[in-house]
């Protein structure tokens, strides 16, 4: 089986310019994606999708291709991953190179490391899933969950205000590192998640989102916690 890394990073971010390839503790966040994907020995082909030279660039230098610049189709703000992922096999399959399975990996995932990329990848296999991600718990239940009416403070879900903490199921979100999929699901349902969807369960402390600078100034420290320096163990 062959498989396929797609780190999607377009040049056009706003909130913080030139994100994907921003220094972050001495390299460039997109290098954390890189390195990582290589160094899983899982894909058969790490490529970043962009539509920018610089990002290009520096992919080259950590060990990425880039065989081909995405399109303005779907390096616009109204782009959605699978349209990104769709164009890149879409173009392999012209040269002849198709892929059993793909990865999307996010750019701006310091924290993901080589264990749960292949965690979720034996998951997909041995389970026969069509897509397969990380999900963070929520360290609160959702079904006690709280809105303002005005000014005054009421339960969304008040048939729950009584019951215990443990006897509410757990709930989960996406943690936003990584997305493992069939390539046939994504070229012809094109979606991340299907009927046949499971996940694997991280440690919050893997999963930051970085929309802001305070984010970045967070997760740069939360990355010293944990790691101590920009050596982790992938």
């Amino acid at each position: 089986m062959k498989n396929i890394a797609i780190i999607p990073a377009r040049g056009g971010s706003k909130r913080i310019p030139k994100k994907n390839i921003k220094n972050f503790l001495g390299k460039p966040i997109i290098a954390y994606s890189i390195e990582t994907a290589l160094q899983s020995g899982l894909f058969d082909e790490v490529m970043v999708s962009t539509d920018d030279s610089d990002i290009a660039k520096i992919a080259l230098q950590y060990g990425a291709k880039v065989p081909f610049l995405r399109s303005k189709q779907t390096a616009d703000d109204f782009a959605v991953l699978t349209d990104v992922l769709t164009e890149v096999l879409h173009n392999y399959q012209k040269v002849n190179k198709h892929f059993d399975h793909v990865c999307c990996i996010l750019p701006t995932a310091p924290f993901i490391n080589s264990y749960d990329v292949t965690k979720a990848y034996n998951k997909l296999i041995r389970g026969n899933f069509d897509t397969v991600f990380p999900v963070v718990r929520y360290s609160f239940p959702i079904q006690r969950a709280m809105q303002f009416d005005g000014d005054h403070v009421k339960m969304i879900w008040p048939e729950n205000i009584h019951k215990r903490s443990q006897d509410l199921k757990s709930s989960f979100h996406d943690a936003g590192l990584f997305y493992w999929a069939k390539t046939g699901v994504i070229l012809t349902q094109k979606k991340l998640w299907t009927d046949n969807t499971s996940a694997i369960e991280i440690n919050e402390q893997k999963a930051h989102d970085i929309d802001t600078i305070e984010d970045w100034k967070i997760a740069e420290l939360k990355y010293k916690i944990l790691y101590g320096s920009n050596e982790k163990n992938l």
